[in-house]
């Protein structure tokens, strides 16, 4: 058997404190600062305005912040076939926004850039009922999706003690999904459909590193046999996955650094709420991947000997 320089099980406690932490830091910050909730999930007013040139967008911002609050949010975008540029408003919780607010607005924006023409294209209200229910199909998706990889991973490991390894694997995805509302929580980004395809997303990026750690238990339990205990075989399926899992995750968070750096320099805010989150969740789902599922995994061998080894006859 390889010797490996790091016994990662025998730390796997300090990975537990580790999450147990960051979840305590999220947890707290929803506390201080609160869940801002998009106009998708919480209702309100939507509001698109067009205009012509080149604009300060930081500008329209706080021109269209101090006219209309400071809790809406400000998308800017283009209609590819037309060329004409938009500035998206919307505001949640707000059931209309008045005539006289709309003009005032658009009377502060072109005597502020004259030469913009800004417009009203439309406005659109969003009832609070009907984003509440979507906000509740969308924790329906994420919940069916976990009880299906919860079932995969317990049929394709069924030889090697599926049910514990399908259990765990999933505690790694809820502290992976977990980490992804925190990073919205905490750059203060309002949840919105980009929150949702995130955690989808994270979820499945993050069970394909599981597996493969997990068919390296497999095929080291064949290997092995019983000449080293449920650690030492956990322990070298991570040394063992280590490299590719890192390779894989640095490449794809490279490009989505990419991907935020671009959405930055052009203000594409749409992107850039998209692609830091799943940066964030893929980094956690590198760590939950390596040390939680694992770690978990051996610590319920160790307290269960009889039941694992029940389970993998």
């Amino acid at each position: 058997m390889q010797t490996n320089k790091i016994d990662f099980m025998a730390k796997r406690r300090v990975f537990f404190a580790i999450s147990g932490c960051i979840i305590a830091v999220i947890l707290l910050s929803c506390l201080v600062f609160g869940v801002k909730m998009d106009i998708q999930f919480k209702g309100g007013a939507l509001v698109s305005l067009s205009y012509q040139g080149d604009v300060d967008m930081n500008g329209v911002e706080s021109t269209i912040k101090s006219s209309l609050g400071s809790d809406v949010t400000v998308q800017s975008g283009s209609n590819s076939a037309t060329g004409q540029q938009s500035v998206t408003i919307t505001m949640p919780g707000v059931e209309t926004v008045s005539n006289e607010e709309l003009d005032a607005l658009l009377t502060s924006l072109n005597d502020q850039y004259t030469e913009a023409g800004f417009a009203q294209l439309e406005t659109q209200n969003v009832n609070a009922t009907m984003g509440r229910e979507f906000f509740f199909k969308c924790l329906v998706a994420v919940v069916t999706a976990c009880v299906l990889i919860l079932v995969y991973v317990w049929f394709r490991f069924r030889r090697i003690g599926g049910l514990p390894a399908g259990v765990f694997a999933v505690c790694a995805l809820l502290n992976d999904l977990i980490v992804v509302f925190g990073s919205f929580v905490i750059l203060r980004i309002p949840l919105n459909g980009n929150f949702v395809a995130a955690m989808l997303t994270i979820l499945g990026y993050s069970i394909n590193s599981t597996v493969v750690i997990y068919d390296r238990v497999r095929e080291n339990r064949k290997l092995m046999g019983n000449k080293a205990t449920f650690a030492q075989l956990m322990d070298q399926s991570v040394h063992q996955s280590l490299r590719r899992s890192v390779n894989t995750t640095v490449t794809t968070c490279l490009a989505l650094g990419v991907v935020c750096v671009v959405a930055v320099v052009y203000n594409l805010s749409s992107i850039f709420t998209f692609a830091l989150p799943l940066m964030i969740g893929m980094a956690s789902g590198l760590y939950t991947s390596l040390f939680l599922a694992t770690g978990l995994w051996v610590e319920w061998e160790q307290r269960h000997p009889a039941k694992g080894a029940k389970a993998r006859k």
